[in-house]
């Protein structure tokens, strides 16, 4: 559910006072652990270090992210894969037809024929 339009969009007042402090041809990196606040048109073109609970990732804001989250673009979770036997299989046919791939490179170079 968004913000009531009253209110308008929540942009972490201490942010933006650091926003407007740096100059745009400084190539800084802004650290906040606002992950809540809205990107506002202020916001683009800086480069902010978004804190995801263990570092801080690098977020270029550009004009289409306007109106996001930052914690939108810092994910706090690493994706590693989904299990099964399914999974597992088609796993390990895509690293037969790699590996075989490589290895037909190796007997016919792609230079002679």
């Amino acid at each position: 559910m968004s913000r009531s339009l009253r209110k308008g969009p929540f942009v972490d007042p201490r942010l933006l006072q650091k926003v407007l402090k740096v100059r745009k041809d400084e190539k800084v990196i802004i650290k906040t652990w606002a992950r809540h606040s809205t990107i506002s048109p202020e916001m683009v073109g800086f480069t902010f270090g978004v804190h995801n609970g263990k570092e801080f990732v690098p977020v270029f804001a550009s004009e289409d992210m306007v109106g996001h989250k930052l914690g939108e673009f810092s994910a706090t979770t690493k994706f590693s894969r989904h299990g099964g036997k399914m999974q597992k299989g088609l796993e390990q046919q895509a690293e037969a037809s790699a590996s075989a791939k490589t290895a037909a490179e190796v007997k016919a170079p792609a230079g002679k024929k």
